[in-house]
């Protein structure tokens, strides 16, 4: 600070030599002055508390999120300014215009710093515009915009953190779209003022401390629409950083699409609405989900029952290929005993023919003989036809009883011969067999099949499961 030369005045022997001085407190007070009032006019832009009035002046503080400055206006000036009745109140954003002031005070009155006012006017878009660029520039800078879109967002999160007001019309749009969904996950609330200089830290602690809980998998920050000063907290620098920094995915949903704040930039996702937020937060449809899963599951079951069905035609058809091979092989067995049995009758047959007609030769030459022989040739050639009719008869006895022990051997192997031994057999009504008693119960009703015919019988369960 430059120095007006003041009169020293005696100065005492314990005095700091290397210190001008001591000077009256009321000329170096009246020369703070001074020097405070030469300081260059500036534009301030803040947020206006503890507004008040005297008689001659109106007092308040301008804030930000980074400091305070006290200010003071002359009613007179404030009067003739062009702004709305009680537009100096508490929370309202303005532009002041003025200066560093000093009032040193006096015996009865005590000293104050201010910033002399000398223009107030309501903060502007334009503003308001300006100061958030030049903090989204400074961020994009320092790669915030960046991290929280790198994060995981789960498809389906079973735990959804919410920052919002508690009434509103944004947390009703939210639930309704989380519930078009079908999500039926659970909802934790961080409710917080969302239009006020207090919204800001508020706002940031509820972020963090649902980010803190670890069953939390995406926090949603939402509001309505409104003007970009309605919407400032959201903007706050402090709120910005600590959503880029979070471990959780965020998404901002505050305003509406024509809004544009700083959190949309930091969030891994900027949404328009709160239903557009619901969708974000739970990207997978949970309703046309369940849907499809009925769908594939009926498709599903439609195929293994289709499947189903083919093998048991399939094994139907195997089932029924040993005993259509068991009919073919007795048929050919029956086939193969009638031909031989017909082929040894024929046998025996042409050979006793044949042995009767060798007789009747031996005999025509034995009667030719005899009627050129002796009486006792005769006798010799009579005893030989008896001998070789005898041959004849022992022949064809030695040949039906071959025959007979193969008859007796071949009805060993037939079925019929089994169930004269007082065997059944069990049939399905399709006269297919039934081979195990679990096709028995599958079957409930079989036909058994005796010797000397077949009767229909049921098939009851009985204790223990035996039938």
């Amino acid at each position: 600070m430059e120095q007006e030369s003041l009169p020293t005045g005696d100065r005492p022997e314990a005095a700091d030599p290397e210190l001008p001085g001591p000077f009256t407190v009321g000329r170096y007070a009246k020369v703070l002055q001074t020097e405070l009032r030469k300081r260059a006019r500036v534009l301030l832009i803040g947020e206006v508390t503890g507004a008040r009035r005297s008689r001659t002046q109106a007092y308040f503080e301008l804030r930000d999120g980074e400091g305070a400055v006290p200010c003071s206006i002359w009613l007179n000036e404030l009067e003739r300014l062009d702004l709305p009745e009680g537009a100096l109140r508490d929370g309202v954003e303005v532009v002041v215009a003025g200066g560093p002031d000093y009032y040193p005070g006096g015996g009865q009155a005590s000293p104050s710093f201010s910033f002399r006012a000398t223009h107030v006017r309501l903060a502007g878009e334009g503003d308001l515009m300006a100061r958030l660029a030049a903090l989204r520039r400074q961020l994009e800078a320092e790669g915030l915009f960046e991290l929280q879109a790198k994060l995981h967002r789960p498809r389906l999160p079973r735990t959804i953190g919410v920052v919002t007001a508690e009434t509103g019309a944004a947390r009703r749009d939210l639930l309704a779209g989380l519930e078009r969904r079908g999500w039926r996950g659970t909802v934790i609330w961080g409710f917080a003022p969302v239009q006020d200089r207090r919204a800001a830290p508020r706002i940031t602690a509820a972020i963090q401390d649902l980010a803190a809980r670890p069953e939390v998998e995406v926090v949603v920050v939402t509001r309505g629409g409104g003007s970009l000063a309605d919407l400032w907290a959201f903007c706050d620098e402090t709120l910005c950083r600590t959503v880029a920094m979070l471990r959780v995915p965020v998404v901002s949903a505050v305003g509406h699409e024509r809004d544009s704040t700083l959190i949309d930039d930091v969030a891994a996702v900027a949404c328009s609405t709160p239903t557009h937020a619901a969708e974000a937060a739970v990207p997978t449809d949970c309703r046309e989900a369940r849907l499809s899963l009925t769908r594939c599951a009926a498709s599903l079951e439609r195929a293994g029952r289709g499947a189903v069905g083919v093998r048991a035609r399939h094994l139907a058809v195997l089932a029924r290929g040993p005993t259509r091979a068991l009919q073919r092989e007795r048929g050919a067995l029956n086939q193969l005993t009638r031909e031989i049995r017909a082929a040894a009758e024929r046998g025996v047959r042409d050979r006793g023919e044949h042995q009767r007609r060798i007789a009747l030769v031996v005999l025509r030459r034995a009667a030719r003989r005899a009627l050129e022989g002796t009486q006792q040739a005769g006798a010799d050639i009579r005893r030989r036809g008896r001998a070789l009719e005898r041959s004849a008869q022992t022949a064809l006895r030695q040949r039906r009883k071959a025959l007979e022990r193969t008859r007796v051997a071949l009805r060993a192997h037939d079925p019929q011969r089994t169930l004269e031994r007082g065997y059944a057999r069990a049939e399905s009504e399709d006269g297919e067999p039934v081979t195990s008693a679990a096709a028995a119960r599958m079957a409930a009703r079989l036909r058994l099949r005796f010797a000397d015919g077949g009767v229909t019988a049921s098939i009851e369960e009985g204790e223990g499961g035996d039938g």
